[in-house]
């Protein structure tokens, strides 16, 4: 496959810069043998008492970082922790870094980190000089959102995008981005859910900053997926299984929670508890096994998450459901609207 098969042209004006308000009243285009114009707020009617939701419960954190090596600055954005307790980061002028080097990050003078290690790619192992609360008090004072570069954020994030860029379900700190389909959810919709029957739990993605890079090669296969961190707990796992067992079906949130689902399932579609790092690249031509139906936002052209939903609902009918979703002015990507997305019968 090339990256130019899942190419379409996207106009510029398709990108959301805002979100909705309220969040549920995004549009949500159900995508199934049909297309059919929906809202997110008639989510509870498009599922069934018993199907399981599983959301992504990670919290964005303010990962972008200045720092000054000497009199070199350096664009510093915070990847996934490592096993170690260093942090894996991606950093602008990376060419300048050499292991040993100690950078000092602006906002917090107290804060600082050595390069332990530089990657071809750009990447660097940071060791920092702080940990725990003082970390995430420090990170607060230097750091900054690490929006997607198509929201239109000339002098950077706004006061309004702390809140607007973390999910309600947001409990775990370490994400880079958020798990943006999980943004449309509020305490009503999760209510309305509840009365319907609809079962719910969360697992855990952090999602990094790999998210945010195009893929560069024409031959899909020798694009590397970076690695992210996840975590299932032995609840979650249990409850996820009963749900199938007993008839429901297993909607996940967000292309963060499919991936962690099908990277923890077995051949059988039972999923295990799982800690760890997932690279998992999900092309057209992957069986699905732990996953029924996707709750996704709309992705840009030639990206890894829109080769994951043609994988999920077939390549036709997404590029239908795109030209459609286009041609109705739905808002793209992690501020736009919703699809909800079921396989190709057998």
């Amino acid at each position: 496959m090339q990256t130019a098969d899942f190419d379409f042209d996207l106009p510029e004006g398709c990108i959301a810069h805002q979100p909705a308000r309220p969040r549920d009243a995004a549009r949500l285009l159900a995508v199934s043998k049909t297309l059919e114009d929906r809202f997110v707020r008639d989510l509870p009617d498009l599922l069934r008492p018993g199907d399981m939701l599983v959301s992504n419960d990670t919290r964005v954190i303010p990962a972008q970082l200045a720092a000054r090596r000497g009199e070199a600055r350096i664009g510093i954005t915070l990847d996934r922790p490592r096993p170690d307790g260093a942090w894996h980061a991606l950093a602008r002028n990376a060419r300048r870094l050499r292991p040993g080097d100690t950078l000092v990050f602006e906002g917090a003078e107290d804060f600082t980190a050595t390069v332990m290690e530089r990657d071809p790619d750009g990447g660097v192992a940071l060791a920092f000089n702080l940990e725990g609360d003082a970390f995430a008090e420090a990170l607060s004072r230097a750091g900054a959102l690490a929006l997607p570069p198509y929201i239109e954020r000339p002098t950077g994030p706004l006061q309004q995008d702390a809140e607007d860029y973390q999910t309600v379900f947001a409990e775990h700190d370490g994400a880079v981005a958020a798990p943006t389909a999980g943004l449309h959810f509020t305490p009503a919709l999760l209510a309305a859910l509840d009365a319907r029957g609809v079962l719910r739990t969360t697992i855990t993605l952090h999602v990094g900053a790999g998210t945010f890079l195009p893929v560069r090669s024409d031959d899909i296969a020798e694009h590397r997926i970076h690695a992210e961190r996840g975590e299932i707990t032995t609840a979650a796992a249990d409850a996820i299984n009963a749900a199938r067992a007993a008839g429901g079906r297993v909607v996940a949130v967000g292309t963060t929670s499919l991936r962690l689902l099908e990277s923890a399932a077995d051949s059988y579609g039972k999923v295990h508890p799982f800690s760890g790092e997932t690279a998992i690249f999900i092309l057209p031509g992957y069986r699905f096994r732990a996953v029924d139906l996707l709750m996704t936002n709309f992705h840009l052209p030639r990206s890894t998450l829109f080769m994951l939903v043609c994988a999920f609902a077939g390549t036709d009918r997404m590029r239908a459901a795109y030209a459609h979703a286009i041609g109705r002015g739905y808002r793209f990507y992690s501020y736009g609207d919703s699809s909800l997305l079921s396989p190709p019968c057998p």
